[in-house]
C-alpha cells in the first residue's frame, strides 16, 4: 500500500507576527514615512462580519497618504508585506492593515450601499451593478445581503474591474 507524503506542519499564525513587524518597520524607515504602527489583537465590534485576529494599525503625520485613493497604498503595503513574509494561504484575512479605523468605516459604507442597492432592486426589479472593488470588499457585499431572500448577488468581470451585481431573487420580481 502506497503512503502519501506527510504535509508539512502549518506554522502558527503567531509565528508570522515578528517578521511582519520587522518588515513594516523597515519599509517605513526606508520609504521615509512619518508613521508609527502597533500590532494588536483584533477586537470584535458586534457588527463586523469578519474580524481579523491581528491588526497592524498605522498612525502619524503621513497616515493620510495611506488612505488616499480608497486606501490604495494601505492595501498595497498589506499585500506586499504579507506576501514577503510568505503568509500561508489559510491565514489570509486573519491579519489586516488599518489606519484611522478606515477598514471598519469602509465595511459600514459597503453594507449601507449594499442595503440601499438591494432596496432599489426590490422596488424596480432591475439588476444593480456596483463599482469595481477588491475581492475583500466584494465578499463584504455578498455577506451583507446573504440573509435577504428577495435578492441574489453575483461577481462579474475580470481582474481590477470585477464588480458585484445585485439581482432580484426571481426573474418575475419586476414591479413597474
Amino acid at each position: 500500500m502506497e503512503t502519501l507524503p506527510e504535509q508539512p506542519a502549518q506554522r502558527p499564525l503567531e509565528g508570522f507576527l515578528a517578521p511582519i513587524e520587522s518588515l513594516v518597520h523597515e519599509v517605513i524607515r526606508h520609504a521615509g514615512f512619518e508613521l508609527s504602527f502597533a500590532l494588536r489583537k483584533g477586537e470584535p465590534s458586534g457588527e463586523e462580519l469578519e474580524v481579523p485576529e491581528y491588526v497592524v494599525d498605522f498612525s502619524g503625520p503621513d497616515a493620510d497618504l495611506l488612505l488616499e485613493k480608497n486606501a490604495t497604498l494601505l492595501n498595497a503595503l498589506e499585500y506586499v508585506v504579507l506576501r514577503a513574509v510568505r503568509l500561508e494561504e489559510a491565514y489570509f484575512g486573519k491579519i489586516s492593515f488599518d489606519c484611522q479605523d478606515w477598514r471598519r468605516l469602509r465595511a459600514e459604507e459597503l453594507r449601507l450601499t449594499a442595503q440601499m442597492a438591494a432596496e432599489r432592486v426590490m422596488e424596480t426589479g432591475d439588476p444593480f451593478t456596483l463599482s469595481p472593488m477588491s475581492a475583500r470588499e466584494r465578499r463584504m457585499v455578498h455577506l451583507a445581503l446573504k440573509d435577504r431572500p428577495q435578492v441574489r448577488t453575483l461577481s462579474e468581470g475580470q481582474g481590477s474591474e470585477r464588480k458585484v451585481v445585485i439581482f432580484p431573487a426571481s426573474p418575475t420580481a419586476r414591479r413597474r
